[in-house]
């Protein structure tokens, strides 16, 4: 999201009344807390600047550990897939970030990076016009190999990254939510 932006919605959320519903389209949602920080019950929410996601980011943590709450796809040819490989997971969050950031990631390459650990299914979500599969669940991906300091601060940048953009496809109607997973 652009910072402006945020910024006016900040506003907008710190003058809104409990007792009223916020008219969002056709749907009154009755709004009941709004988190702008990390919580332990609410890991979800947190707000940041692209600088200082991109300066706060480890250059020697090689591991990423992810999990993704709502389903999961890629567009692969002319047909989604849910398996979360780290080319589609990776470049999906490198498009976003260089879609929306003034800070461009470039000379990007995943040939040193391999899943190390997963627990994943399948979840489908209907609607009325058709049928979501997508991937829930964890997977780590790790940095094999040589790989210079530079490279892997933009693993970590994307991975910390993932909380705020989603990942893979109809991120706009909630799909593809996913955030890392520090342990």
């Amino acid at each position: 999201m652009d910072d402006t932006l945020f910024s006016q919605l900040t506003q907008l959320w710190l003058n809104l009344n409990p007792n009223q519903p916020w008219h969002l389209g056709s749907a009154d949602l009755q709004i009941t807390s709004i988190l702008g920080t990390p919580q332990s019950t609410q890991p979800w929410a947190n707000a940041c600047p692209y600088q200082q996601l991109y300066e706060q980011a480890s250059s020697t943590e090689r591991t990423f550990k992810l999990t993704f709450a709502t389903p999961t796809a890629f567009r692969q040819g002319k047909y989604d897939t849910p398996l979360p490989t780290p080319e589609s997971v990776f470049k999906s969050l490198l498009n976003r970030w260089n879609k929306y950031s003034s800070l461009k990631i470039t000379d990007f390459t995943i040939d040193n990076l391999f899943p190390s650990c997963f627990d994943i299914q399948t979840q489908i979500v209907t609607d009325s016009r058709s049928k979501f599969i997508g991937c829930v669940g964890k997977v780590e991906y790790r940095l094999l190999g040589e790989v210079d300091s530079l490279q892997i601060k933009h693993f970590n940048v994307l991975a910390d990254y993932a909380l705020y953009c989603g990942i893979g496809r109809k991120t706009t109607m909630g799909m593809g939510m996913t955030r890392r997973v520090v342990n």
